[in-house]
């Protein structure tokens, strides 16, 4: 059943609690009072300086995603709620030597964001993996470089399983495999990531508050920087909800049921892993030694800038990229 008016709904993780609580102060006059449209888009051009712009139809979805530089190819995967603008500040310095993607995953950004089957298979991670591996070869790639933060970490994760032989080196930012979390929940696991199990319920009802929190945050005076006003633009719609919710509910769901089917199979190429200094992952997990189960080549530290370290710390995370690929 829904929760009742006096609880406040789930904190979407780009939301500082602090900054929510006043926007949930506002309340919902405040929303009807002010126009909640989007923001005209913004040209990718500006985060990406010499890349160019496609849209690339894959077997099951349509994907946005830019391309930059020249040589060695290297894909970078975002998490949520984000979108390739997460890598504005890391892609154009690593161009000057790879050729780089930054690619939407199915459900975010400018990709599209189809309706959610009953079993939630068309977002599986087996199918969001398959999207990228057609991407690179749309591209002309049929080996590369993969890194993924966050949800673009788990596709990262399950496409080392499914295409093994296509990648050449990878990395991971800020998880821990999700099947080892779903079979290890405990109070702390909740507390910092109850998000996970608030956008599992039953859709409508947090496709609902993700758009009045959405809503709220476009009807404040804060000004936004031109990329949360991008982030806002392509979350605060409808789809944009419903897409992020059936990507959390595959992982709570069908995804579960591929990973229990390769539990023994180990990543067997190069796998940096790279997790937030005294995040919920540092406090509460040993990631490297739980990545280590699941890989052969397996190191990794903790990093300065936080879950989204590569908007946090771009530099020290462009520094990793360039000593696993070298």
């Amino acid at each position: 059943m829904n929760n009742p008016p006096s609880v406040p709904p789930a904190i979407p993780p780009s939301i500082d609690r602090r900054e929510w609580l006043t926007l949930a102060g506002a309340g919902l006059a405040a929303v009807a009072a002010r126009p909640t449209s989007a923001p005209a888009q913004i040209p990718t051009g500006q985060f990406f300086p010499g890349f160019r712009n496609e849209r690339i139809e894959t077997s099951g979805a349509t994907i946005n995603a830019v391309i930059g530089g020249q040589g060695p190819p290297v894909l970078l995967l975002h998490g949520a709620p984000q979108s390739h603008i997460s890598w504005r500040l890391v892609a154009p310095r690593l161009a000057e030597d790879y050729t780089v993607v930054a690619a939407d995953l199915r459900g975010y950004g400018d990709s599209s964001k189809p309706e959610g089957l009953p079993d939630h298979s068309n977002y599986s991670k087996r199918n969001m993996a398959l999207d990228q591996v057609e991407v690179m070869r749309h591209f002309g790639f049929d080996t590369f470089a993969l890194i993924g933060q966050d949800r673009g970490g788990r596709v990262t994760h399950r496409l080392l399983l499914d295409h093994p032989g296509v990648v050449t080196r990878a990395a991971v930012m800020d998880i821990v495999p999700a099947y080892y979390l779903y079979n290890h929940v405990t109070l702390e696991f909740i507390q910092a990531y109850f998000h996970w199990f608030q956008y599992v319920r039953p859709t409508p009802i947090p496709e609902d508050v993700l758009v009045e929190q959405y809503a709220a945050r476009a009807a404040s005076d804060r000004e936004l920087t031109p990329a949360q006003a991008e982030y806002q633009r392509t979350n605060q719609n409808r789809e944009g909800a419903h897409a992020m919710c059936e990507d959390y509910r595959a992982s709570a769901s069908i995804d579960l049921v591929h990973d229990a089917a390769d539990i023994d199979r180990k990543v067997d190429i190069p796998l940096r892993v790279l997790w937030a200094d005294g995040g919920s992952m540092d406090r509460i997990y040993d990631v490297l030694g739980i990545w280590q189960e699941r890989g052969t080549q397996v190191t990794g530290r903790a990093m300065p800038g936080g879950h989204n370290m590569q908007e946090g710390a771009p530099d020290e995370v462009l520094a990793e990229i360039r000593a696993l690929l070298a």
